[in-house]
C-alpha cells in the first residue's frame, strides 16, 4: 500500500503510545541542510518543551498514514481520510481547528469556557460550556505541538532520551529529540522522534518509528507555520444560517461512567486501553448508499482469529500497535505485543 499524503492540522490527542489517537500523523516537512545550532542536553530540551506554553500561531500540517490498514472501516476506528486542515492558537488558551474531508469540513473552536463543534456535511453545530477554569476536553483534536508535548510527558520516564542532530521543518531550525523505550518496556515501537523548534521550543514534527524500516510508520509535521498574533475574530464562531444547534453544559467528568467505558492498563510505552463497545457496535448496520455493513465480517477480513482466557475474538495488527476485539464486544488496544493485550483484558 502506498502512503497517502494529506494536509491536516490535527495530531494525536492524548498519547500516541496509548493508541487513543494514533491515527493523526504526518510526513516530515523538512528540506535543505541541517542547521548549525548551539549544543543542548536532552534533559534541558525536554524541560524547555514541557515548560513552554504554545505561543500564538497559524499553521498547516502535512499527513502521511502508512499503517497499511483502513482503520476507519473498523469498529471504533478513526477516520484519517483528511484532505486538509489548519490550526490557529492565540497563545492564551484559545484555539481553532479546521479540517477538510472531501466536500465537507469540521471546525472546532475553543474560546474561554466555550467549545463550538461544527460539521458542514449535516449543517449541525454543538455548543459546549465548560466548568469555570476547565481546559478543553482532552478528546478534542489538538495540534502537533500539543500532541508531541503530551506524548513526551507520558513516556519520558520509561525512555532513554537523546538529542540526535538538527533538522529544518517548515523552514524553521529544529533539534531532533529521540525517545527510545527502555529494555523493560513491551512496546512494538522502536523510537519516537520529535523535532523541536530551536527558538520557540515548540514541537514541529512527531514521527513514530517501528522495527525493520527506516521510514516512519506514522508522522505529523507542520508543513508551514507562522508564530504571529492571531485576530480575536478567528476564535469567534457563529453557526451558519439554518444550522441545527445543540447546546450542552459540559460537566466535570462522571468518573463512574468513564471508568465503566474505558480503562487504562499500564503506563508509558506499555499503555493499553481497554473497554467495551456499545451493544450494537458489532451488529450488522446500514452503511452509506443503503449498503449493509457487517463489522464482524470486516474483523474477519482484516484480523486474525484468536482464542484465550478472554474467549474468542480477533487481533488486528498495524505497524504501530495492535487491537484485540472479543466476540462479546470487549477490546484492548496499544502499541504492545499481543500477549500484553491479553494480559490487559484480564487485569482487575
Amino acid at each position: 500500500m502506498q502512503p497517502k499524503t494529506k494536509a491536516i492540522t490535527a495530531a494525536v490527542t492524548g498519547s500516541a503510545l496509548g493508541v487513543a489517537g494514533l491515527a493523526w500523523l504526518a510526513m516530515p516537512a523538512s528540506a535543505g541542510e541541517a542547521p548549525q545550532l548551539p549544543s543542548i542536553s536532552a534533559e534541558e530540551l525536554v524541560q524547555s518543551v514541557l515548560s513552554t506554553q504554545t505561543p500564538a500561531l497559524d499553521g498547516t500540517v502535512q499527513v502521511d498514514n502508512n499503517l497499511g490498514l483502513p482503520v476507519s472501516t473498523l469498529p471504533g476506528g478513526v477516520n484519517v481520510n483528511v484532505d486538509a486542515a489548519h490550526v490557529y492558537n492565540d497563545g492564551n488558551g484559545s484555539s481553532k481547528l479546521s479540517i477538510e474531508q472531501g466536500a465537507s469540513d469540521t471546525t472546532v473552536v475553543h474560546n474561554g469556557n466555550t467549545v463550538w463543534t461544527y460539521n458542514s456535511k449535516n449543517n449541525t453545530a454543538t455548543k459546549s460550556t465548560l466548568p469555570a477554569g476547565a481546559p478543553a476536553p482532552p478528546q478534542l483534536p489538538s495540534d502537533p505541538a500539543a500532541s508531541a508535548t503530551q506524548l513526551l510527558a507520558k513516556v519520558r520516564e520509561s525512555s532513554t532520551v537523546s538529542v540526535e542532530g538538527t533538522a529544518r521543518v517548515a523552514g524553521r531550525a529544529a533539534y531532533e529529540l529521540v525517545l527510545t523505550p527502555k529494555p523493560t518496556e513491551h512496546t512494538v515501537l522502536r523510537e519516537v522522534r520529535v523535532a523541536v523548534d530551536a527558538e520557540k521550543r515548540v514541537p514541529l514534527r512527531l514521527a513514530v518509528m517501528t522495527y525493520g524500516t527506516a521510514d516512519a510508520a506514522l508522522q505529523v509535521a507542520f508543513s508551514d507555520i507562522e508564530f504571529t498574533p492571531q485576530p480575536a475574530s478567528e476564535f469567534q464562531f457563529t453557526p451558519p444560517q439554518g444550522a441545527k444547534v445543540t447546546e450542552q453544559q459540559a460537566q466535570v467528568p462522571e468518573r463512574a461512567k468513564a471508568a465503566d467505558a474505558l480503562t487504562v492498563v499500564g503506563d508509558g510505552w506499555d499503555t493499553v486501553v481497554t473497554g467495551t463497545f456499545p451493544a450494537d457496535a458489532l451488529s450488522p448496520q446500514q452503511g452509506k448508499g443503503g449498503r449493509n455493513v457487517d463489522p464482524k465480517a470486516m474483523l474477519s477480513q482484516f484480523g486474525k482469529q484468536v482464542s484465550g482466557p478472554f474467549g474468542t475474538g480477533y487481533v488486528i495488527t498495524t505497524k504501530v500497535g495492535s487491537a484485540l476485539i472479543t466476540s462479546d464486544g470487549r477490546f484492548a488496544a496499544g502499541a504492545v505485543t499481543e500477549q500484553a493485550l491479553v494480559d490487559a483484558l484480564g487485569a482487575k
